[in-house]
């Protein structure tokens, strides 16, 4: 259980306002950060998070508002997290492959006082869709303002809007003061972002989290060895837990270089491993084979690549990261099992884990976890490599879903173990194996979809009376949605017809794959759609067509 790193220290009272405080009194001069060649120290990240936390002051953000932050990963993403934590708020990142109706349920499911986007990023109009959320509207009470980060920083932002530029250019000094006062009173175990994750209800959910989940990350660079020396290529979404634990947070822990990304390019990826002497990558199995077949086609000297966190146990991915370790040579990956309902790594191997243990688990329960494996029908203990339900114990448990206390309670069962909805078995080795989900999830390229909130919005189409969703294989993705649709009678919807109505609407990688017409769903006696036989029919159809 190898353990080379020194992290930052860690206390029972330590928050995110502290993080780039103590970072930069150990690392103040060292590079901390590359984006788009824009570097910028420990000492910058700072200064510049500290500048956007006045500007927010300035604003008018309170003590525990809600700030949606709905963009891509740019350097101005990671002050953010320290501004809106150092002020007192709280962060809520937006995916930004939502668009109108995924936002417009977000910010107003999280009472947002504040949105910061792009106007335009890439061919997407951001402020296009922004302009359908007006501050102080009927449908968004709580919304007070929209703040624009334009391409051009010379730009003006839109009318009614405040430009990125005047929140992180303030240099008001009146402000300094109240901005501490607001820092020191921020406490462990206040919240301190909330994440939007599908569920089983049919609408995302927020999962609260408090600043505790900091101990956990202390946890994780050690069991990766990270140190100043380090250099770490983060091409995951910010907006997410893995790319927030594995980017930002991981960097202001160890003192390494991170080199942010706003997208993943496995070419460009080799490329910095070669150039700029990476040493740590993560992902999923989609990120990885995409690496294998990049590196295959054109060799790289990948020669400093080190280690990184992946998830790994299913079937699926063991041939995946078997190739990786030939191909990717030297990385040695540590396999990890999380949630953001109970934390990035709840499981995670070590770097002296054998091969076997990385290719068939998810790793060992890390420091302050317990794991249980029940029938999900009897509550029982399964024993060792039988497969049930994954249930956990831990410090490191969501505070709540927001505003959703049902869905809360629904969560936990009556000795308060959180119910994952996960299958998986515990082996005699002490590691987790994660196989799939319980819960008729889709993941989609990395993307958690629930197929409930899909069908709900598909049925808002004139012309359909039904709509089941289920997962298709795919190799690129893992998965994609293939969606059966009933035609309300007299019509004779097409599936381009369908597809249109989901795009620019629902996040792209919601839309169905596929749209399936049938005269009706299969069913069970009690009522139930029957997806199992949908995804039998799926295979058939396109797999002939």
């Amino acid at each position: 259980m190898t353990d080379c790193s020194n992290p930052t220290p860690w206390t029972d009272t330590t928050t995110l306002a502290d993080l780039p405080r103590l970072a930069a009194d150990r690392w103040g001069g060292r590079q901390a950060l590359l984006f788009n060649e824009e570097s910028q120290t420990f000492d910058d990240i700072t200064r510049l998070s500290n500048q956007a936390a006045c500007g927010l002051i300035a604003a008018g953000v309170c003590v525990g508002d809600r700030v949606g932050v709905w963009l891509n990963n740019c350097s101005e993403w990671v002050h953010l997290i320290f501004a809106i934590a150092r002020v007192g708020a709280i962060m809520v990142p937006i995916n930004s492959r939502f668009r109108t109706e995924d936002v417009a349920y977000v910010l107003s499911q999280s009472e947002c006082s504040t949105l910061i986007t792009h106007d335009n990023s890439g061919p997407i109009d951001y402020w296009a869709m922004a302009q359908e959320m007006p501050p102080n509207s009927d449908q968004f009470p709580y919304l007070k303002r929209i703040i624009i980060k334009t391409r051009d920083p010379d730009a003006s932002a839109p009318i009614g809007t405040t430009h990125w530029a005047a929140i992180a250019s303030n240099a008001d000094n009146e402000l300094e003061g109240e901005l501490q006062r607001r820092a020191d009173a921020v406490g462990r175990d206040d919240p301190a972002f909330i994440m939007y994750t599908s569920g089983t209800t049919g609408f995302p959910k927020g999962v609260v989290r408090s600043h505790g989940f900091l101990r956990n990350q202390v946890d994780r660079v050690k069991h990766l060895g990270t140190t100043e020396r380090d250099v770490m290529y983060d091409y995951l979404p910010l907006f997410h837990i893995f790319g927030y634990l594995d980017g930002p947070m991981l960097s202001m822990a160890a003192g390494n270089r991170l080199i942010l990304t706003e997208t993943f390019d496995p070419e460009a990826c080799l490329d910095a491993i070669e150039t700029e002497g990476v040493t740590q990558i993560s992902g999923f199995e989609t990120h990885v084979k995409a690496l294998v077949d990049a590196q295959e086609a054109r060799p790289r000297n990948l020669s400093t690549l080190r280690t990184g966190t992946f998830g790994a146990g299913t079937a699926s991915a063991v041939p995946i990261y078997q190739k990786a370790l030939e191909v990717l040579a030297p990385l040695w990956p540590l396999t990890a099992y999380g949630m953001t309902e109970i934390g990035g790594n709840a499981c995670l191997s070590y770097l002296d884990s054998t091969a076997e243990q990385v290719f068939n688990s998810s790793g060992p329960p890390c420091d302050g976890f317990e794991f249980r494996v029940i029938d999900p029908e009897t509550g029982s203990d399964q024993p060792y490599e039988t497969p049930g339900e994954i249930v956990v114990k831990s410090y490191n448990l969501m505070l709540c879903y927001y505003k959703k206390p049902e869905e809360t309670a629904k969560a936990y069962d009556v000795d308060g173990w959180f119910r994952t909805g996960d299958m998986g078995y515990l082996r005699a080795d002490g590691y987790l194996r994660f196989l799939g989900r319980y819960k008729d999830m889709l993941k989609i390229g990395g993307e958690n979809v629930d197929p409930m909130e899909v069908e709900a919005y598909l049925q808002g189409h004139s012309d359909v009376a039904e709509v089941a969703v289920v997962g298709h294989p795919n190799d690129r993705l893992t998965e994609v949605a293939i969606a059966f649709v009933v035609p309300r009678a007299g019509t004779e919807p097409c599936e381009e017809n369908i597809l249109n109505y989901c795009r620019g609407r629902i996040a792209s990688f919601k839309i169905p794959q596929h749209i399936l017409f049938l005269p009706k769903l299969p069913m069970t006696s009690t009522g139930k759609v029957r997806k199992a036989d949908l995804r039998e029919q799926a295979l058939a159809e396109l797999n002939t067509a």
